[in-house]
């Protein structure tokens, strides 16, 4: 009966290719604080070799060359500098990638979505409940692929509010979200 949170989590918790699927309850009364968290893993390998294609370019460029072959004794004093452009460069790439995207459902106030990027910096969006009128899984098709998107429909809105705007999650972790943000709206079957 006693079963423990960490249990619990990795009960409520799968993985399909690149992302991760976290659920996390904070109560068990009907009240409850209703968490899904998505995680984007990144390989470490990547990770090398994106640093190792900027160091390279870097290290590719005129000026980098041109002491090298012209002024023997400047090329100590050059290679900080490249490594601090490169360090500046993986930095600037790293502050744009998502590394977590949430939803949390609050059924008696509404739906806060939030996007957690590499560089720590999270960005956090509210949506009364009132507001809500349905959540839909919708199928993107492009002339490349095709991938689903979870969005709300607002009322008073012309557009749709895509739940997770950064990453394409498969459908199988999108569904128990829909089902969630079904069950806290209340929306009958039409």
């Amino acid at each position: 009966m006693g079963e423990s949170s960490a249990t619990l989590a990795a009960a409520n918790s799968f993985q399909n290719g690149k992302y991760k699927y976290i659920h996390d309850i904070q109560k068990s009364s009907p009240d409850a604080i209703d968490v899904h968290h998505i995680l984007l893993q990144r390989s470490t390998k990547k990770q090398l070799f994106i640093f190792s294609f900027f160091a390279l370019l870097l290290f590719a460029t005129p000026p980098f060359f041109f002491s090298l072959f012209f002024q023997q004794g400047n090329l100590l004093a050059i290679i900080p500098w490249n490594l601090l452009l490169v360090g500046l460069f993986v930095r600037l790439f790293s502050r744009k990638l998502v590394k977590r995207e949430s939803v949390i459902i609050l059924p008696a106030f509404g739906v806060q979505l939030e996007t957690q990027y590499g560089s720590g910096r999270t960005i956090r969006h509210f949506v009364p409940i009132s507001k809500i009128l349905k959540p839909v899984l919708n199928e993107c098709v492009t002339p490349v692929t095709c991938y689903w998107s979870l969005a709300l429909i607002i009322r008073g809105e012309e557009e749709l509010i895509l739940v997770f705007k950064d990453i394409c999650p498969p459908v199988k972790m999108l569904v128990p979200i829909w089902r969630a943000l079904r069950a806290a709206i209340d929306v009958g079957e039409t």
